[in-house]
């Protein structure tokens, strides 16, 4: 029998409790507002910036001059012609606010001779990108962020919780329905302003570097209460997650931050470098777009002259261990826990789902068009374009969290919205306290998508791999129906597969609909049987759910004026 439901009233709703939404309560908080800051995992601990060992762009110009207008210029020329302007300009802009703000808050740059030092990434025209060193910059900006929460009486935290939906009622959403993993009880939340901040889609594949959940949730919550998605078939790959050998306790992207340093040469299985064929000599430097090393990748694989285990070399074998030791430090004896000592062995390398360009329409306040709804971090769409900047995910996560907040708690002041009454939460409630007869495999039908989504919506696409993978999409749909797996009882994970998969069969569906529609090659995108990028397709294509299914439309994308 499913409990009554439990009621929660703030003013303030932030989804997701990752960086985008810490600091989202941490500013709606800061404007007077009363906050409820839930999350499906550990607060904080749960999400793509705890594992997030690399960089973050931001013109800082401590080291070398630098100004937001020259990040800005790199962010636009790496989008392909689709980033939304305003968005653009506000993540450069705002950046070195936020940046210097966790400075203060004790985050713990990387300095040289007293100034935050900055090194150089792929497609930045200088050192930009700061840090924190031994890869730990993630992890030092979740224990931040969840400091500065925990000295904030007005931020309420709620792990557990998973998001079943929004509530919108006469036009406005007014919060959520969630259940409670750990007792099953059903939970609304009223609020007089939401913000989804539940990161990106990249567990739809098969190999990927996220957490377990970041299966598209904020996208499917937004689609579903009616408000518009953009440019959803942009998934970026990272061309060098780690394949072999066998690498525990760390993270798959770890060896960006190696080349950044270090250079590093990517070799063939011939052990030869490939990547002047591709458009870049690389010449000892990391310069190669992500787009464009992934592409280099496959077709090296693909002519078969990939390492063993179907990926390249990535080689440090040229530095000495003293080099190594004093660019990582501690991080060389976890490796050589591994069994790995790249002094004298190189590792394989293979292009994993890491980051995700679409989502959410938004302006720059970060609203929806639905009133009450915000959006924060990986949730917003446009920002990117086709191809997102090495360095943009953590800027993009502060910046946007930051100001999504701030403009929730402008809400909360002016608010005269309608309250959340149980008519607007009937539905969900029920779909809660629903339980299907018959038990389905959920753990294999998420692998089951996973496969599709990776050998048929992967890097490289044709349109009958597109079609395909619409066809497999819709017969899990079928499959999964339309009441959930399991019982109301507490950590039935076969109930919270079902809804994770209600998810991520919907995001799904919009990834593989949009790139097959879009014929062209463009960033993230790469159709092989459309191999030339298209000036007609300088469109934003835009995803909306009416009557109960899934409607593509297209908008031009205004060209952003070159930097002055």
């Amino acid at each position: 029998m499913t409990p009554e439901p439990i009621r929660i009233d703030t003013d303030v709703l932030v989804i997701g409790a990752g960086a985008a939404g810490m600091y989202a309560a941490i500013e709606a908080a800061r404007g007077g507002a009363k906050v409820l800051l839930a999350d499906r995992s550990l607060i904080g601990r749960g999400g793509a910036t705890v594992m997030a060992q690399m960089t973050v762009a931001c013109a800082l110009g401590e080291e070398t001059p630098d100004d937001p207008q020259h990040h800005y210029g790199d962010t636009i020329k790496a989008g392909r012609g689709l980033c939304d302007e305003p968005l653009a300009r506000l993540l450069c802009e705002d950046a070195p606010d936020c940046i210097r703000e966790l400075d203060r808050w004790g985050v713990g740059w990387a300095r040289k001779d007293g100034h935050v030092t900055a090194t150089q990434a792929p497609g930045h025209d200088r050192p930009r990108c700061v840090y924190v060193d031994f890869i730990n910059t993630g992890p030092a900006v979740s224990k931040t962020l969840r400091t500065a929460m925990a000295r904030n009486p007005s931020i309420r935290k709620a792990g557990d919780l998973c998001i079943v939906d929004l509530v919108v009622g006469d036009g406005a959403v007014l919060g959520a329905v969630a259940y409670h993993l750990g007792s099953g009880a059903p939970v609304v939340i009223a609020a007089k302003a939401t913000v989804l901040a539940t990161g990106g889609l990249t567990r739809l594949y098969r190999r990927n570097s996220a957490s377990t959940n970041m299966g598209g949730d904020g996208y499917a919550l937004a689609l579903r209460a009616g408000a518009t998605l953009i440019d959803m078939e942009f998934v970026q790959f990272f061309p060098i997650g780690h394949l072999a050998p066998r690498l525990i306790g760390m993270d798959p992207i770890m060896w960006d931050p190696f080349r950044y340093k270090l250079g590093g040469r990517l070799l063939n299985g011939n052990k030869e470098e490939f990547t002047s064929r591709y458009g870049s000599d690389e010449d000892g430097k990391y310069v190669l777009t992500r787009d464009l090393a992934t592409y280099a990748i496959f077709k090296e694989v693909e002519a078969g002259r990939g390492s063993p285990h179907g990926g390249a070399y990535l080689s440090f074998e040229h530095c000495s261990a003293a080099t190594l030791r004093a660019a990582f430090g501690p991080v060389i004896d976890r490796l050589a826990n591994n069994g790995i000592d790249l002094t004298r062995m190189a590792v394989e390398v293979a292009p994993i789902a890491h980051y995700h360009m679409g989502g959410v329409q938004a302006d720059a306040t970060m609203a929806s068009e639905l009133p009450g709804l915000y959006v924060a971090g990986e949730v917003v769409g446009g920002t990117n374009g086709a191809n997102r900047l090495s360095g943009n995910a953590i800027t993009e996560a502060v910046v946007f969290g930051r100001r999504a907040g701030r403009s929730a708690a402008e809400r909360v002041k002016r608010s005269d919205a309608p309250k959340l009454e149980p008519r607007h939460s009937a539905a969900a409630l029920a779909l809660v306290a629903a339980c299907g007869k018959a038990q389905k495999n959920t753990a294999a039908m998420v692998a089951d998508l996973q496969a599709t989504m990776a050998d048929k919506v992967g890097p490289f696409r044709t349109g009958d791999k597109l079609s395909a993978a619409l066809g497999d999409i819709a017969a899990l749909t079928g499959e999964l129906g339309e009441v959930p797996s399991g019982s109301a009882a507490k950590f039935d994970l076969a109930r919270l597969d079902w809804f994770d998969l209600r998810n991520m069969l919907t995001v799904a569906h919009a990834v593989a609909a949009t790139a097959l529609a879009r014929s062209e090659s463009r960033g993230a995108h790469q159709r092989e049987d459309c191999p030339a990028m298209q000036p007609q397709w300088q469109l934003h294509q835009r995803v909306q759910w009416r009557g109960g299914k899934l409607q593509i439309s297209s908008a031009p994308a205004k060209a952003p004026a070159p930097p002055s």
